[in-house]
This record gives structure tokens, sequence and C-alpha cells, in this order.
């Protein structure tokens, strides 16, 4: 049995260009506790990890970070 699970707090190939993705990535775990990575692009649904290159790979859009309001810096 797999199950579909959130990015494990320790990611699986951490080098690997699929966490960048914007594409996202899935992570799957199998029952005996393996992570895969899926890519909802690639026919290859499974691309040998790590990951150094990828013809669809679009980065990610920056996301704020802790304590940030989501303003772009403008006085209030």
């Amino acid at each position: 049995m797999t199950k579909t699970s959130p990015a494990p707090t320790e990611l699986p190939f951490p080098t690997s260009l699929c966490h960048l993705c914007a594409a996202p990535p899935r992570y799957i775990t199998s029952a005996r506790g393996s992570v895969f990575i899926m890519c909802p692009l690639l026919p290859n649904k499974y691309p040998p990890q790590p990951v150094r290159a990828c013809p669809l790979f679009k980065p990610r859009p920056p996301q704020p970070g802790p304590g940030s309001d989501g303003s772009a810096g403008e006085p209030r």
C-alpha cells in the first residue's frame, strides 16, 4: 500500500531540482517507508533521483517568509 503525503520534513535527495519546481512534485511513501518523488509533468512519473536538469522545470515563485505580512516593503 502506498500513500501520498505532504513534503517530508527531511527531503529525499535534498539536492534534487524537483523540490524547487512549480509543478509541484508529490511525495509518495511506500509500505516499506521509502519516499519517491512523483512529477505531474513528465511521462516518466518517477524520474531517477537526484534530478539535476529537467526540460520542464519552472522555478516555484518565492514564498513570503515567517512574519511577513505580504506587503512589498511599502510604508503603512
